[in-house]
């Protein structure tokens, strides 16, 4: 079969179709709104190079600016889920593409105009997409492998429209919209199917990698609270463990709600739940940068801390006590206060390992609970 530009229309719209039916297969699935605009974008090409095609065939159902506006509008769907993706808003400016598009539907078929609109089309193609990948830089963040992709299939995909309209206007070259004749258009269209190959390519691996650190992130972290677990503290503890040092002293609190049980029995399951929950929020809103948290286990909490001291660590546990024995005092009624017992373990060296200096915190809180509960208790490593 000759690659003759209906051959390749047709390629692109099979291509087209298919990534547009997968993206919205992924979209049904994790409903991530991203997908759904890039779904779309595939769509409406799917559109414009069936009318192209009908067109090319003798069957003119609609102007030939339609089929050729319905490309911008497609491009500015892609942009629209790249910024979704990255959570950027869009200024109202590019929503001025749709009117531009409109305006496009006045305007004549004949061949004197093709040069003109076709330059117009491709600059708007080339600034919409060229958007899309500036977005996509890195922000000081890594990306994943198929976000790299798609910024840079993008960008290339942009000073490709931005060539071609370039040479539309400086090169004495001829063109025909309505036939597809010309070195330009027959260009395009190659570069037209390659791009959206590359492109569903690039959307797809993007999603599927956000996906799976969405995974992972729920793995790692408690259900109730949010907080890592043990898992994920076993995980990222080694880290901050080695950088203790005699001038960068690192410190381990552990958290346990006294008379916890009062509340379940007294006042149900989801009571406690809510006193957990409290507390996660508390110890999130008083982390300090660079600081691991966690929930153990039940009613068991642990900070771990760099740059610390036997002050830091002093203020930081009774802040958290007094937050939480007024909060717990104004919420549920108990014979007995629901009050925190704080266990703060000082290190100047790296300990043998997690399981150490959780003893050692351990031992801090049973002293904290021998010595009459809701206080903080420190202890030094050696």
């Amino acid at each position: 079969m000759a690659l003759d530009p209906s051959t390749i229309l047709i390629l692109t719209t099979a291509l087209a179709a298919a990534a547009a039916l997968y993206l919205a297969v992924e979209w049904n699935s994790v409903r991530e709104k991203s997908l759904l605009f890039w779904s779309a974008g595939f769509a409406v090409i799917t559109v414009g190079c069936v009318l192209a095609l009908l067109r090319s065939s003798g069957f003119l159902l609609i102007g030939i600016w339609f089929a050729n506006g319905l490309l911008i509008i497609a491009h500015w769907l892609f942009l629209a889920g790249v910024a979704r993706f990255t959570q950027t808003k869009l200024s109202r400016g590019w929503y001025l593409i749709a009117v531009i598009w409109l305006a496009m539907l006045l305007v004549p078929s004949e061949p004197w105009w093709s040069k003109l609109m076709l330059c117009i089309q491709s600059l708007l193609i080339a600034s919409v997409t060229l958007r899309a990948s500036f977005m996509l830089r890195p922000h000081g963040v890594s990306l994943s492998v198929g976000a790299v992709q798609l910024r840079y299939v993008l960008l290339v995909h942009g000073l490709f429209y931005l060539a071609k309209a370039g040479s539309t206007v400086a090169l004495n070259t001829f063109v025909d919209l309505a036939a597809f004749r010309g070195e330009v258009i027959q260009i395009s269209l190659v570069e037209g199917a390659m791009a959206i190959m590359l492109i569903a390519l690039s959307m797809t691996g993007t999603e599927r990698h956000r996906r799976e650190e969405r995974i992972e992130q729920l793995a790692a972290r408690d259900p109730l609270t949010a907080l890592y677990n043990r898992r994920a503290l076993d995980r990222r503890a080694p880290g901050l463990l080695e950088q203790a040092s005699p001038a960068n002293p690192g410190a381990l609190l552990l958290i346990d709600i006294d008379n916890f049980k009062l509340v379940n029995d007294l006042h149900g399951h989801s009571a406690g739940d809510k006193l957990l929950v409290a507390l996660s929020e508390m110890i999130r809103d008083a982390l300090p940068q660079g600081s691991l948290a966690a929930r153990l286990g039940g009613d068991e909490f642990v900070i771990l801390l760099r740059n610390a001291s036997n002050d830091s660590v002093v203020t930081l546990g009774n802040g958290l006590r007094e937050s939480f024995g007024q909060m717990a005092r104004e919420a549920f009624s108990t014979p007995m206060a629901v009050t925190l017992s704080v266990g703060g373990a000082l290190f100047d060296h790296p300990p043998t390992g997690l399981a150490a200096l959780l003893e050692l915190g351990d031992t801090a809180l049973y002293q904290s609970k021998r010595g009459g509960r809701d206080r903080v208790k420190v202890v030094t490593s050696v």
